[in-house]
Parts: structure tokens; C-alpha cells; sequence
């Protein structure tokens, strides 16, 4: 704690030191009166020594007033009462003023050091109250352990004055989480804290358990477990022990308590919102799963009933029209089991390209030819940048972004629109833009569309699983690139893929 004022205590005059201040000032009034003798009776002479006893009850203490008291009615009897030099009294009317002095100087003596004893409890509360409100201020705004422990170290160290070493458990030990520069327990000490930890009591300096400790250990006690142990060293000289003291300390190591609390609290609380949000996903994906599956095992299912049961009432254009539905059911279950094994690859990591210098009129054109059944024969317009560069990328995987792509623009588009795919160079990047004259997506929902599951709400009946464009923005990562989408003031949706055109293995930008 701040050092008092030298009015309400002052700590830098020694217990020796001020019994030779009262000294000195009897000596000095002494001079004084001397000086005054001539002037003055000798029994005004009595108000500089009672002035005298005053002023040492308020700067020296209570032991040195009444020594100055005592000292004043020697000197003054010796010095000025006749027969002067001589501690003889003919007039017994002087021996009132002698008690009279020593007992005016006892009382004031007294209540001065009463007051100054209030002024010093009050002082040191009031302290005690500012540290303890600015830990409790840090504390709140303290939003993980270390923060926490960090404020409660710097708070006690400013306060007290002392070493702390604040230990928390881990793997059924207690360790060091912070602690004062240099400041360690040794084995001892240690195992004090262990006891401490494990009983739930305090141990130490000024309790019943080990108190020839320098050291006091406070447990760290929360609704139900122990959290950890409070270490903390004082010096004595400066901070007597006492009930005050006690409390104090116990008030910083329950703030810390439910400080630490309050972080592990917030911790379960936010594990819980994860595993609530994880059910929900869960559950939002059994659902998209079981209706994805249901419907074209469904139909596979009808179409093959259909066959077997009616297969001699069948026309061979009824049963050309059942087995294409069929067929068509098929690829749609195979290429939503392929998306949910390529989405399962990216996020376990498994999925890793192997780049190679590629033409992007290669890479177009396979993507073009691959996605021409599912487009409805719709028109798609290629715009490519004259002598594009070799582009290092896996071909297989992009090829299957560009194919992505296209049916997502063909499937949220009305029938017959056309589909506009272009491919430009930007300094050391190479840009892919995919185009269709659609609605377009909702602002709000424009950064979602890259999400798992997710679909666009517009247009109405648009089928999917709502994993194409997560597995392309996925690949795309994986190649060290980026994917965004952005609405086109014409109309539309524009989705466009940025990746390095010298990309190295391992997915890592190049420097």
C-alpha cells in the first residue's frame, strides 16, 4: 500500500528518532522561553510546553507526547521556577501547574493518537476499497483465464507490495500459471499448496496450518471445485499482520475465485451453444440427406416395380420412358453420394491437389463437354482472354469446379437463358468469371451460398443438395485461390474463381 502523510503516520521516523525529537523540542522551547523570561511570569511560560506536547502528539506519536510532557514540567521547573536551577518548590501552588501540564499533555497525547489511529484505519480501507473496485473493474473486462490471473497478479503486487505465485491444476498437478518475475516455491512450498488445494483450507503465515510459512495459501474455492491456489508473500515490516490484512487478502482471492468462475461458466455455456448448433446441423443434415436419398430411391424403386409387375402391359416407349427415369433418378443419387464423399475429403483434408501446368482452353472445354447434358442445351458463351498462360492447377478437380458451376447456373435460371463463362489474366492471377441472367441472389444471403446445405431461396422449385458450390469453394482453397459471388447490375448472378497462375504443391501462395 501508498505510504500515509507525515500528519496521520509517519513511517520514515524511527521509534529511537522521535523519542530525540521530543527531546530536541523540549530543548528548543526551553531556549525559547529563555529568551522570553524577562518578558513573561512563569506561569505563562507553561503554554510553549503544552504547544510543545501538542505538536509531538501529532507528528511523533503518543510515547513521545508524554515524554515531552514529562521532559516539559522537569525543564520548566528546573529552569524557571524559582529557586531557579533547582528542582526544589517553595510555592506548592506551582505543583497544580505541573499536573496540570503532565495531564493536559497525557490527554491530548491520547486523542490525537486516537484520531490518527482513525485517520490511518480510514486511510487504508479507502485503499483497500480503490484496489479492490479496480480489480473487480479489470476483472469484468477480463475475457479468458489469463487475463484474469494477469490482473489479479498486477493488482496484489501494486497493493501489497508482495510476491504472488497463483497456481492452477492440471493433469492432477498444480503448475505456475502466473507468478511475480524470479519468484518460485520450492518443494515445500509446494506440497503446502497441495494440502491447501486438496483440503479446501487455507495454510500459511497467520493461520493454524503451517503457519511458520513465510507464505500464504488461499485456495481457490468455486460453487463446487477448487480452481486453484492463491501464494502470496508479504513483508511484515511494512504490513503488520492483522485482522485487516486477513480480510483483505481473502477478498482478492475471492474475487479471483469467482472470477475464474465466471470465465469457466462462459466456457461451458459456449460449449453448450456449440453442441446445440452442432445437433441442429445434424439434424438440418439428416433431414437434406434422408429426403435427398428418398426421392430418387423412390423413383428407382417405382420405375422397377412398374417394370416388373406391368411388364407385359408395357409399350416398349413406356418402358424406353421408365428405364431414362430411372436412369436419370441414378445419376442424381450418384452425383449427391459423390458430393457428400468430396465435401467429407475436403474437411477431413484428404483432398489434396496435384498441380500441373494446364491450358484453361482445355480445362473449359472438359468442363463444358461434361456439364452439356445437365444444361438442357442451353446457350454458353465463351469469352477468353487471347494467349492465356499455362496455368498450374489439378485438372481433374477444377474441371469439376467449372462443371459445378455451370449446372448451378443452369439451375437457378429460367429455361432457355444463356450462360456466360469468361477467363482473363490479372497480373499474376488468373480470374474466371461464370455468369447467368437469372434473379440473382438476395443480398443478405450472398455470403451464405459458399455454406454447407445451403440453398437459395429463389427460384421456386429449384432442386439440389446444396453442396455444389461448398465443394468449389473447397477446392478452390485448396488450390491457394479464392471464390466469391456478387449480384450483376444487368441482372443475374456472376460468380467468380481467382487462383495464382504459378501455384506450388501443398496449396501455399507463393511468395
Amino acid at each position: 500500500m501508498k505510504r500515509g502523510s507525515p500528519f496521520i503516520n509517519p513511517p520514515y521516523v524511527g521509534p529511537f528518532t522521535r523519542y530525540l525529537f521530543a527531546i530536541a523540542m523540549v530543548a528548543g522551547t526551553t531556549v525559547l522561553c529563555e529568551q522570553a523570561r524577562p518578558y513573561l511570569s512563569p506561569v505563562n511560560m507553561v503554554m510553549p510546553y503544552l504547544l510543545a506536547v501538542v505538536l509531538a502528539a501529532v507528528f511523533l506519536g503518543r510515547l513521545p507526547a508524554i515524554i515531552t510532557a514529562l521532559l516539559g514540567v522537569v525543564a520548566f521547573d528546573f529552569f524557571f521556577v524559582p529557586p531557579r536551577f533547582s528542582l526544589t518548590i517553595h510555592d506548592k501552588e506551582y505543583l497544580v501547574t505541573f499536573v496540570t501540564l503532565f495531564t493536559v499533555g497525557v490527554v491530548i497525547s491520547t486523542l490525537v493518537a486516537k484520531v490518527r489511529e482513525s485517520l490511518e484505519t480510514l486511510r487504508v480501507r479507502e485503499q483497500q476499497t480503490s484496489s479492490l473496485y479496480n480489480l473487480s473493474r479489470d476483472l469484468a473486462a477480463a475475457v479468458d483465464t489469463t487475463a484474469v490471473l494477469s490482473a489479479v497478479l498486477r493488482h496484489i503486487e501494486q497493493s501489497l507490495d508482495a510476491q504472488v505465485v497463483i497456481l492452477t491444476p492440471a493433469d492432477g498437478e498444480l503448475f505456475a500459471a502466473a507468478a511475480t518475475d524470479a519468484v518460485e516455491l520450492n518443494s515445500d512450498e509446494k506440497e503446502i499448496a497441495t494440502w491447501s488445494f486438496r483440503s479446501r483450507r487455507l495454510a500459511g503465515r497467520g493461520t493454524g496450518s503451517y503457519p511458520e510459512s513465510p507464505w500464504r495459501f488461499l485456495p481457490l474455492k468455486a460453487l463446487a471445485d477448487v480452481l486453484g491456489v492463491l501464494c502470496i508473500s508479504i513483508d511484515e515490516s511494512r504490513h503488520p499482520e492483522g485482522r485487516q490484512l486477513h480480510r483483505f487478502v481473502n477478498s482478492f482471492a475471492t474475487q479471483t475465485s469467482m472470477a475464474l468462475e465466471r470465465i469457466r461458466l462462459i466456457g461451458e455455456a459456449q460449449q453448450a451453444q456449440l453442441l446445440m448448433a452442432r445437433e441442429n446441423l445434424e439434424r438440418a443434415l439428416l433431414n437434406s440427406i434422408s429426403h435427398d436419398l428418398r426421392t430418387p430411391l423412390a423413383a428407382i424403386t417405382g420405375v422397377l416395380s412398374t417394370l416388373v409387375e406391368e411388364e407385359d402391359k408395357l409399350s416398349a416407349p413406356n418402358r424406353a420412358d421408365l428405364l431414362e427415369t430411372a436412369r436419370d433418378q441414378a445419376e442424381r443419387l450418384n452425383r449427391f453420394v459423390a458430393n457428400l464423399l468430396d465435401m467429407t475429403r475436403l474437411e477431413a483434408g484428404a483432398l489434396q491437389p496435384r498441380p500441373e501446368p494446364c491450358d484453361i482452353q482445355d480445362l473449359i472445354g472438359c468442363a463444358l463437354a461434361a456439364a452439356e447434358p445437365r444444361l438442357s442445351g442451353r446457350e454458353v458463351s465463351v469469352s477468353l482472354e487471347p494467349d492465356l498462360p499455362l496455368v498450374s492447377l489439378d485438372l481433374v478437380l477444377m474441371i469439376q469446379v467449372m462443371v459445378n458451376l455451370l449446372e448451378n447456373a443452369g439451375k437457378h435460371t429460367p429455361e432457355g437463358s444463356p450462360i456466360e463463362l469468361a477467363a482473363r489474366t490479372e497480373g499474376d492471377r488468373l480470374v474466371i468469371e461464370v455468369s447467368d441472367r437469372g434473379p440473382g441472389v438476395p443480398e443478405h444471403d450472398l455470403g451464405k451460398i459458399f455454406d454447407k446445405f445451403y440453398r437459395t431461396p429463389v427460384p421456386e422449385g429449384a432442386g439440389g443438395t446444396g453442396l455444389g458450390l461448398s465443394i468449389c469453394k473447397g477446392i478452390v482453397e485448396a488450390h491457394g485461390g479464392s471464390i466469391a459471388a456478387e449480384n450483376r447490375k444487368e441482372g443475374g448472378l456472376k460468380v467468380i474463381v481467382t487462383l495464382h497462375r504459378d501455384w506450388p504443391a501443398g496449396g501455399r501462395e507463393p511468395s
